[in-house]
């Protein structure tokens, strides 16, 4: 029997998901984090879930893992220290950095500008330079880098960068730096700027490629510990890591580009809302993963989640391709807080974590956060994890008092529905920032709402945006484990070609877009991918002559000529303008970049699907419990969401539990089981 198991380690909890490749019989674990070596949760999750499904964990073939090690070096500023080698007379391209200030009119007053990556005294300057079409002006002086390069091994850095003017066009000189510093230095890990992004514009290449320098060691030491964790365990498995654009790569790609997995793991979540979404038949989504310390919203179409060249961490922004996930400070443990200053209630960004964790979890926090403001107005039952934790209702509502006495509020109920309202809002301003101002509407998407703490607060959501239905699929507060096992996959080749359309021909194009193809697919080639089980997408980045920046436009896996050549690509770059920005004009098109995406074919997972039971849902129905809504507690139906059927209805107000998560139904609204499992949840009008 072939076992494929998903790993998906959150702020919170580690959630683990073991996947029969045939049957699509399915099991979940979901385990404490344990942030200080987080391959302790996820063994903790592996060796019970396997307990669950009463196999070996030897039976285990494949492991896919959504990581958050690289992420969280850069919001907790865990990195390396970082030398950077550039070309003289770039000493200070990092702090130079760019004219954009993040923020409304003014806030270049106030905005702290955040220190690089890699400080000025471990920055040394090369004497050589290479022109931009590649030829060499002056040769590398080799003797003068060597002095350099000792210098920064004997100050003590612990990565290095070597990121060159017009690598992208030559990368003659970088290696041979990288062959100096690697006698010189052995130990240390050393990334080229014209290998981990091979384009034009020196800084994005450059801080992308000191992004990669600062978060390599810890992400080696987190995969080289796992590796060796599974093997004692006798796991002998497959391991793979998700990719911040939803694909997967091996462990040795991601210990040496591990810039690729800053948003390894909300991708896992946008490909498992996806994967259960086009069950139900939708594929126009807006996902909702709501975790226990940030949300991640992103937008789906047309089943394909929108991919975007920048990938945004704390205050640090790299070039690197990723699911376009936007993330705001808004989990079940964020905090509420009256600040002096303004006596305004605030929610977040700062979050109880795993531990101590919010007021009801009884493990010492004291603090009010969303999940208190849950349990207080009746929304959580008074147990998590299929009874495996219980909540302190009272430490709740204690907590929640606070909150009330600091605003002068009458009751907790009052207090813990303005947490609610508030958290709503952010997360709502978020889904806004995917949909509204990318140019769509978002009444034209279903809403999927997923993470331990999404389907509470999805209803809302839904309501706000006009998004229906609102889906919550089986388990899924394990979903992001889902998406890491329904991932395949993925490599990318990227080049900049600097031409007009005018000065090019579709012929020119099509050899480079071939060369890219190959130079991808050679990395599945080594995974022992066969080539009838690869297929190829390719993107351009076009841009009208002289503007500042480029629109990338995806043509699938056709050759150029048979989608109609250039003009039709200058077709398709108007209208994503229009979209995009409200205009168009007849200027002339340049191509700035063009890449390649090769991937393995997509994985089809058996899923179970549940018999037919009518409309009728009372045999599901547990107890009644109180909920507040509108000012005022009201009986709602306690449901089991395991007993429920293909076809059962749930009529607001409800709460359905099941044991990675709870499901809040609205007054007004109902909630329909489909045969996959999900719940499509409407405004009974339209139900």
């Amino acid at each position: 029997m072939a076992y494929r198991l998903g790993v998906d380690v959150g702020g919170t909890f580690t959630d683990v998901l073991l996947v029969h490749d045939e049957s699509g019989e399915s099991h979940r674990a979901k385990t404490p984090s344990t942030p200080k070596d987080q391959s302790i949760g996820v063994l903790n999750g592996i060796e019970q879930v396997c307990a669950k499904a009463g196999i070996a964990p030897d039976e285990v073939e494949r492991i896919m893992h959504g990581t958050t090690v690289a992420t969280n070096a850069i919001l907790e500023g865990r990195g390396a220290r970082v030398g950077l080698v550039t070309t003289e007379g770039f000493r200070q391209i990092l702090q130079v950095g760019r004219s954009h200030i993040p923020g409304g009119l003014g806030s270049w007053i106030m905005w702290p500008k955040p220190l690089p990556l890699a400080l000025l005294e471990d920055t040394v300057e090369a004497l050589e330079r290479i022109d931009t079409h590649g030829s060499v002006e002056r040769e590398l002086d080799e003797s003068d880098i060597r002095v350099k390069l000792e210098r920064l091994r004997d100050s003590g850095i612990e990565a290095l960068t070597i990121a060159l003017i017009n690598s992208f066009a030559n990368d003659e000189h970088e290696k041979r730096i990288l062959r100096i510093a690697e006698e010189l230095m052995p130990n240390v890990p050393i990334s080229l700027s014209s290998q981990i992004l091979p384009e034009i514009r020196e800084y994005e290449r450059t801080n992308t490629t000191v992004a990669n320098s600062y978060v390599r060691p810890e992400v080696g030491r987190y995969l080289y510990n796992l590796e060796r964790s599974l093997s004692d365990k006798g796991i002998d498995a497959n391991l793979h890591i998700v990719r911040s654009d939803g694909g997967l790569e091996s462990v040795t790609q991601a210990e040496e580009a591990p810039v690729t997995l800053l948003m390894s793991g909300p991708a896992g979540g946008v490909a498992g809302a996806v994967a259960m979404a086009k069950q139900s038949g939708f594929e126009n989504l807006l996902t909702f993963d709501m975790g226990g310390t940030s949300t991640d919203v992103a937008l789906v179409e047309n089943g394909v989640p929108r991919i975007g060249r920048d990938t945004l961490v704390g205050d640090l922004t790299v070039r690197a391709s990723s699911v376009d996930i936007r993330t705001v400070g808004a989990g079940g443990g964020s905090i509420a807080h009256v600040p002096q200053l303004t006596g305004a209630l605030r929610v977040g960004p700062h979050s109880a974590g795993a531990e101590p964790g919010p007021a009801c979890y009884g493990k010492g926090g004291e603090l009010p956060t969303v999940t208190d403001a849950n349990v207080v107005l009746g929304y959580l039952p008074p147990s998590l994890l299929g009874g495996q934790m219980s909540l302190d209702v009272e430490a709740a509502r204690r907590s929640v008092k606070q909150i009330a006495a600091a605003i002068g509020l009458p009751d907790e109920e009052t207090a813990a529905a303005g947490i609610i309202d508030i958290v709503n809002e952010a997360m709502f301003g978020a889904l806004r920032l995917v949909s509204v101002q990318q140019g769509y509407d978002p009444r034209d998407f279903a809403l999927v709402a997923f993470g331990g703490a999404g389907p509470l607060h999805g209803n809302a959501l839904a309501r706000l945006m006009g998004s229906w239905p609102l889906i919550v699929p089986p388990s899924p507060g394990v979903l992001c484990a889902y998406g890491d096992v329904a991932t395949d996959l993925r490599s990318e080749s990227a080049r900049t070609f600097m031409r007009r359309f005018a000065h090019t021909s579709d012929s020119e194009v099509q050899v480079l877009l071939d060369e890219l193809a190959s130079e991808a697919q050679a990395s599945l080639d080594a995974e022992e991918i066969p080539r009838d089980q690869q297929q190829v997408t390719f993107e351009i980045d076009v841009r009208y002559s002289g503007q500042g920046f480029e629109v990338p436009i995806e043509f699938g896996s056709s050759r150029l000529e048979d989608i109609g050549g250039l003009p039709e690509l200058g077709r398709r770059f108007n209208e994503e303008h229009q979209r995009l920005f409200l205009f168009a004009t007849d200027a002339e098109h340049e191509i700035v970049n063009i890449r390649a995406v090769a991937s393995a074919n997509p994985t089809h997972l058996a899923v179970a699907k549940i018999p037919y039971g009518g409309s009728e849902s009372l045999h599901a129905l547990v107890d009644t419990v109180k909920i507040w809504v509108d000012g005022a507690f009201v009986e709602a139906g306690h449901y089991d969401r395991t007993a429920l059927l293909a076809g059962n209805v749930v009529n607001g107000p409800a709460v359905i539990t099941e044991m990675d998560s709870t499901t809040l139904v609205l007054p007004g609204h109902s909630a329909t089981t489909d045969p996959s499992g999900n719940l499509l949840i409407r405004p009974t009008s339209e139900s």
